[in-house]
């Protein structure tokens, strides 16, 4: 599981304290050092997977899961160690990189069963390359939210709900590391060890709020979603490309961005550990025509780097010889309305409707005491207010506003339950009734 500060897991509503379940005394939180059953052995190969599947099986009710990924050293976003527990069956630390085909054997038996994630959305993908895809999910980090706990971090949750502190550990390490430190396994292990007991705080405070329904749409929603398409011009987010003045040194970013990606990707190693993007903003800032004159820049002459100068200077080269009429525009097409400050500038009414509709979610976020990115994504509410419905052209008003509205919602991806409670306040502050004359 990667491992966030815990000001990164801050749901923005504040929760009403009517909503609130009781929160264990910090002085009682006790610290939870080791699993129970000591720190289970690591399984790699085909027999040992086999042998855990089939202790899994005989267990009972849902099973928690966990993955650790080596985000920051490896391009690659595989899962390097999956972490499993079960009541009655215990705890078990997979390694899939040896043998992936081994399992297939848990694939068989836990694809049937409920799982239990904290932030289901980052290690989902991962498992689904291995074939791991889960029947039935509950998210504690996203079930916390809905809930209206303020901090929604499993640190976080497990000393508010269970009252036991899990030690930040090793979240951001190098899990492609072999072998795995011990201190590293206890860790991983840990991050299971009250998942299950931890969903089932969470899930009886949704039930007293009222928000089973709310959380089932939404885990299902997170179980079924299709991998996000790879963004278009992914090397205009290298960092400090925003200091570039001229469309050729873009584009030299763009060659050395794309020759960075490659090797990165063939030795299997994170691009920020090839060439970082500093050294790339220096180059296309630079222009060396040489290789000592490349190598004379920050990073370049670095031993890393050294080995791939060749291939940097033929990017930059081709980046020069690029005709005018091929260089990348100074700025990104959108897709879809401009970013919000340019909106009062750009189209005033839609601006005021953008407020308006703001205002509405938030007393809605507050009533319900859920986050309000959480109640419709704010992507989807920029697009409605901007040109969402025709009549925001011609300045009408449409025979029925909820029904319109309703069904932009769910063609954006809107659950059932947001749009039960979104719409008739969007229709309120986006046609609001004409005021009656005394």
């Amino acid at each position: 599981m990667p491992e966030a500060d815990e000001s990164d897991t801050l749901a923005r509503t504040s929760p009403a304290s009517q909503h609130q379940p009781a929160q264990q005394d910090a002085d009682s939180v006790v610290p939870l050092l080791a699993p129970a059953d000591g720190i289970p052995p690591v399984l790699d190969s085909a027999r040992e997977i086999a042998e855990a599947a089939a202790a899994l099986a005989a267990g009972s009710g849902p099973l928690a899961v966990d993955a650790e990924r080596a985000s920051g050293f490896r391009y690659s976003n595989r899962a390097y160690l999956i972490q499993l527990r079960r009541r009655g069956s215990g705890t078990f630390l997979i390694d899939p990189i040896p043998d992936p085909a081994a399992v297939d054997a848990l694939a068989a038996v836990i694809n049937d069963l409920e799982w239990v994630l904290h932030s289901a959305d980052q290690d989902l993908p991962c498992l689904a390359e291995l074939g791991l895809r889960p029947a039935r999910l509950f998210d504690t980090e996203l079930g916390g939210r809905l809930a209206g706990f303020e901090r929604v971090g499993l640190a976080a949750m497990v000393a508010r709900l269970l009252g036991r502190e899990l030690r930040k550990g090793h979240g951001a390490a190098d899990w492609s590391t072999r072998p795995l430190p011990q201190d590293w396994l206890n860790y991983a292990a840990l991050d299971v060890e009250l998942l299950v007991e931890l969903r089932d705080e969470v899930a009886a405070t949704l039930s007293d709020q009222g928000k089973s329904d709310w959380a089932a749409q939404e885990f299902d929603h997170v179980r079924t979603a299709r991998p996000a398409p790879p963004k278009p011009d992914r090397w205009r987010r290298t960092s400090g490309i925003h200091t570039l003045r001229r469309a050729r040194q873009l584009a030299t970013v763009r060659e050395l961005w794309t020759a960075r990606d490659g090797i990165a990707r063939h030795r299997d190693v994170a691009p920020a550990r090839i060439l970082p993007d500093s050294a790339i903003i220096a180059a296309a800032q630079a222009d060396p025509k040489t290789v000592p004159q490349l190598r004379a820049l920050p990073v370049f002459g670095g031993p890393r780097q050294r080995r791939y100068s060749r291939e940097w200077l033929t990017a930059v080269e081709r980046a020069r010889a690029l005709p005018d009429s091929e260089l990348p525009p100074m700025s990104q097409p959108f897709d879809g309305p401009p970013p919000v400050n340019r909106w009062e500038r750009r189209d005033p009414v839609a601006a005021a409707r953008l407020a308006a509709a703001r205002a509405a979610m938030n007393g809605l976020s507050e009533r319900h005491a859920v986050p309000v990115e959480n109640l419709l994504t704010p992507d989807l509410l920029r697009r409605l207010c901007w040109d969402g419905m025709p009549e925001f052209r011609t300045g009408a008003t449409p025979p029925d506003p909820a029904a319109v509205i309703d069904k932009y919602l769910e063609a954006g991806g809107a659950r059932t339950w947001q749009r039960e409670l979104a719409v008739p306040e969007l229709a309120a502050a986006l046609f609001p009734e004409p005021a009656q004359s005394s």
